[in-house]
């Protein structure tokens, strides 16, 4: 069995440069005794980029490769994500009720020893009107008020509040690069032009048209859609999940603020729409924004109409660029020699930021998992096996946004909630919280990508029915329960004290750095 010297990635972007950081940090690369890492791309391929936003692990995963916060707020025009406002997903806009929730990443109150928050809630013991994610966390008062989630003394990826970033896809692939290259990392710029198999039909050597051909002992497909070593290469299916998940389109565009003081929300905004929703992302310099869409539902050019009315009065000089995805995984994706991250593994819409998230997972598994004595097998196994679990739940969560709601003023919405499109896994789920709210126990914690907190916020900010009421001898202390909802409430007002403007936080970053990057350079 011939050990693991030697790994080549195919394509860069944020799933090529990301792994191989990650990687190169893993396995010694900088030191010269480890594993030699090579990333080869190609520079006729640009960059997907689609959604610019991420989960609150990107925080650990960018410490463990060692970029500072300040440096990738300034490079990558990054800002700070405290979750998501969900607006009109519940009810067609102008229906009576409220017309939105929010999903935070901040946990919900609960001082030790003190009831659980979210019974409590259900029974109405917050107040009628509140939303759950209002009542439980101090996090929506603060994000409404287009605050950051930390103060400025904060140490790097330290606040009180839980957070996640919106960032420039190409500039953060760019930083990505330098960080990997100054780990060691090669980097090799050729366009993969076919993929040579040996006998026993795993990857020999790749093709290049600029470089001839180039092999290594273990490979990592980042070649994103078309996959062209796990797919075109060996085979892989890649399961369709379009009967689920119906959006397969989006339109993106880039939209300037109106003013350079303009406040930055410092969540996604995601606004549903007649066949899809909307995302709007603050960026330091400008907002990401598009209509992600089913093209069974609407064509191009009516989603054009709705993206630009979206946007408004700017419009008129701004065009949109048009993507065709196909939604799905490949439930086996490390096959033989090969393992694929990114986009070549699978693709889910950016409603929930899970693209740059199961990036993260993959490089840590194969870091944490690398078969160093070249027994691949095993180790393909287990990477398999948990990463086709992390998809698949990862389809509950997010046709859970999408079944759960009470519009039927379109086919897109009344097929949505048709419980024949509705995954039997989550169908189980949906029929256990109808007497109980979710709980960890639900959940299997190393193969969730969002914590049951998360299942919380959606479930109830879609006006989900949970009937506590035979069990409600159980609920002995709402005088507590009450109480802690008030002192949320309080010291809510407290944060916004504390906490600076959102865009004041990120400029005083910027500037941090530049005055670093100075320094080290005079």
């Amino acid at each position: 069995m011939k050990p693991i010297k030697s790994v080549l990635i195919v394509g860069g972007g944020t799933a090529g440069w990301l792994t191989a950081a990650f990687l190169a940090r893993a396995l010694g690369t900088a030191s010269g005794e480890g594993v030699r890492i090579t990333l080869v791309e190609s520079k006729d391929i640009g960059i997907i980029g689609v959604g610019e936003g991420t989960f609150p692990s990107i925080r650990s995963t960018l410490a463990s490769i060692g970029i500072d916060e300040a440096r990738f707020v300034r490079e990558c025009n990054a800002t700070f994500k405290q979750g998501i406002k969900f607006v009109d997903w519940v009810r067609p806009r102008g229906t009576p009720g409220i017309d939105h929730y929010f999903h935070p990443f901040s946990v919900p109150s609960q001082k030790p020893g003190g009831p659980e928050l979210l019974p409590y809630w259900l029974q109405g013991a917050a107040g009628a009107g509140l939303g759950f994610a209002e009542a439980a966390t101090m996090q929506k008062r603060v994000a409404d008020a287009s605050h950051g989630p930390k103060r400025v003394s904060d140490g790097d990826f330290l606040g009180p509040m839980n957070y996640a970033y919106h960032f420039d896809a190409a500039r953060f692939a760019a930083l990505l690069g330098v960080h990997a290259r100054s780990l060691g990392v090669g980097h090799v710029l050729a366009t993969v032009e076919r993929v040579e198999l040996d006998a026993d039909g795993a990857i020999a050597s790749v093709a290049t048209r600029e470089s001839g051909a180039l092999s290594a002992d273990l490979y990592i497909d980042c070649s994103g859609f078309r996959a062209t070593l796990i797919g075109e290469a060996l085979g892989s299916p890649f399961r369709n999940i379009n009967d689920v998940l119906f959006v397969d389109r989006a339109l993106a565009v880039q939209v300037p603020y109106e003013r350079p003081d303009t406040p930055i929300p410092s969540y996604t905004i995601s606004t549903a729409h007649e066949a899809g929703w909307t995302w709007d992302i603050g960026l330091h310099q400008r907002r990401g924004t598009g209509y992600v869409y089913s093209s069974r539902y609407t064509d191009d050019a009516r989603a054009e109409q709705v993206l630009r009315s979206y946007i408004g009065p700017t419009n008129e000089e701004i065009n949109p660029r048009l993507l065709k995805f196909n939604v799905g995984y490949r439930e086996v994706q490390w096959v033989k020699n090969c393992v694929a991250v990114g986009l070549s593994s699978g693709f889910f819409e950016p409603l929930e930021s899970s693209g740059v998230g199961l990036i993260e997972m993959a490089a840590y598994l194969i870091g944490h998992l690398f078969p160093l004595n070249g027994d691949i097998a095993p180790v393909a196994k287990l990477f398999n096996e948990q990463m086709k679990a992390r998809y698949e739940r990862i389809v509950d969560f997010v046709k859970m946004h999408y079944c759960l709601t009470q519009r039927t003023d379109t086919p897109f919405w009344i097929d949505n909630a048709d419980p024949r499109t509705v995954p039997e896994s989550l169908r189980e789920k949906l029929a256990m919280w109808r007497c109980r709210p979710p709980h960890r126990l639900d959940f299997i914690t190393d193969l969730e990508m969002y914590p049951p907190t998360s299942w919380q916020y959606v479930l109830y900010g879609m006006e989900f029915p949970t009937d506590l009421t035979p069990n409600r001898a159980s609920f002995q202390r709402f005088a507590e329960a009450r109480q802690e909802f008030q002192m949320i409430e309080k010291m809510s007002q407290r944060a916004l004290a504390d906490l600076p403007p959102h865009r004041t936080l990120v400029e005083h970053l910027c500037a941090r750095d530049l005055a670093s990057s100075a320094n080290v350079n005079s």
